[in-house]
């Protein structure tokens, strides 16, 4: 576990940087037109810097704009009007700490519930305390663990 929870300290670090960014409204028209419309080149400009033509400019903005465009061209272009691509993920619970406590508490819950219902039905159910306490220690067991059907 040492590993993986280094692993996941350093990732959320990285990921810290991102999580303002989430805010941030991609331009209806897409960065890469936005872009070159605001510094002034034009789309054969664009289209010189990359060896395509001008309706290869026009296909390309096209692509970003469908979101078909690879992150290799995302690159060229980026180097083609001297910026650099920055990409990344942003967990939408803020951390992968709170992306597996999310999980753990379902998978915990799912496990917990199935057997508290079968015990109902033997006329042996658990104080709705016990039940809660029960999911708590499966979820802090499946955290610990980090077993494969955590992502299920």
């Amino acid at each position: 576990m040492g590993k993986k929870s280094l692993q996941l300290q350093q990732l959320n670090s990285k990921m810290l940087g991102f999580a303002t960014l989430k805010q941030v409204a991609i331009p209806p028209i897409g960065w890469i037109k936005a872009i070159r419309t605001a510094i002034g080149m034009s789309m054969q400009q664009l289209g010189n810097k990359l060896n395509v033509s001008r309706q290869g400019v026009l296909d390309i903005e096209k692509r970003e704009k469908d979101g078909s465009i690879t992150i290799k061209s995302l690159r060229e272009i980026a180097r083609a009007m001297d910026m650099q691509l920055v990409y990344g993920f942003v967990p939408n619970d803020g951390s992968l700490d709170a992306l597996i406590e999310k999980r753990a508490t379902e998978l915990a819950t799912q496990i917990v519930m199935r057997t508290a219902n079968t015990m109902k039905l033997e006329d042996q159910a658990n104080s709705k305390k016990r039940i809660e306490t029960a999911i708590k220690e499966r979820a802090a067991a499946i955290k610990y663990e980090m077993p494969k059907i955590l992502w299920d």
